[in-house]
């Protein structure tokens, strides 16, 4: 009923997994965690596999010793379809013979993609093509691997939910910190057109201080993202640049009263860099007015 993906890039050593479904809040295929692995439980699907095949390869298991473990634990493997990708690159993939048809996966260098029932069996092997093709960081390069499935039919019900999750190459102390990215669409009639979006947002908000950094840097999203151009005019105020501030403010200023009386707020204490001389810049009048 799915089509999904798991692989750990090489270059950085983030481990993923993405997932496309006609079936509500689908994500629940998709179980990764940071330094250890990643795992795609679909088919007739039976959840334990997900958290119990990390807690296996977290253990010092391969994908393949700990994708072998768990179907030695499941009487009815042969309607499930799982994927295992570890720290290593190492890939393990299980299609059951009772999946329903289409149904099947390939391997790739550190990664498998894999599906069932599917419209037709070249889904696969066009998730293959177009992640081993695509560039760029793993999210988006898992998201390419789902938009091809979509292209040669994908799911025989049609869309309803997706997921891309990627977490870090190694554990940290703070556990929460290990999350690269996680988004997930539960119901839409079009959740990779949603998905993609909201991947662009999160790249948006994940570079907001790279941006804020170095006030050189343009977003991209700043014109369509209010919170974006808000925080990006105070430090383009701040650095001189006082009518692309204004220009940017505008945005924000103009999309919800909230904003001005946000700024106005910050400026009594000197908070988040807003001075009353920021104010000044960016609404052209003194806020003691206001």
């Amino acid at each position: 009923m799915t089509y999904s993906i798991v692989a750990r890039c090489p270059k950085t050593g983030q481990i993923g997994v993405a997932v496309q479904s006609h079936w509500f809040a689908a994500g629940i295929v998709c179980w990764a965690k940071a330094g250890v692995g990643a795992v795609a439980t679909q088919a007739m699907a039976l959840v334990d596999h997900g958290p119990l095949g990390i807690e296996q390869m977290g253990r010092g298991l391969t994908a393949n010793e700990a994708l072998d473990f768990r179907l030695s634990m499941d009487d009815s493997s042969e309607i499930r379809q799982i994927a295992m990708v570890d720290s290593s690159s190492g890939v393990a993939v299980h299609t059951g013979s009772d999946t329903i048809p289409e149904a099947g996966h390939i391997v790739g260098d550190g990664f498998s993609c894999q599906a069932n029932m599917m419209w037709d069996s070249t889904v696969w092997k066009s998730m293959h093509d177009a992640f081993t093709e695509s560039q760029g960081q793993l999210a988006h390069r898992m998201y390419h691997s789902l938009k091809a499935a979509e292209a040669e039919g994908g799911d025989i019900r049609g869309m309803q939910a997706a997921r891309i999750l990627v977490v870090g190459p190694e554990p940290l102390q703070k556990s929460w910190m290990e999350t690269v990215v996680d988004i997930r669409v539960d119901d839409h009639s079009e959740p990779l057109t949603e998905l993609g979006r909201l991947l662009e947002m999160h790249d948006a908000y994940s570079n907001l201080e790279k941006y804020r950094h170095d006030p050189s840097i343009e977003s991209e999203l700043s014109s369509e993202i209010p919170e974006i151009a808000f925080w990006l005019s105070i430090d383009l105020a701040n650095n001189g640049r006082h009518e692309e501030a204004r220009e940017l403010a505008m945005i924000p200023l103009q999309e919800h009263p909230g904003w001005k009386q946000l700024l106005i707020r910050c400026s009594r204490n000197g908070l988040a860099g807003i001075s009353k001389e920021t104010v000044g810049i960016l609404l052209d009048v003194h806020p003691e007015s206001n």
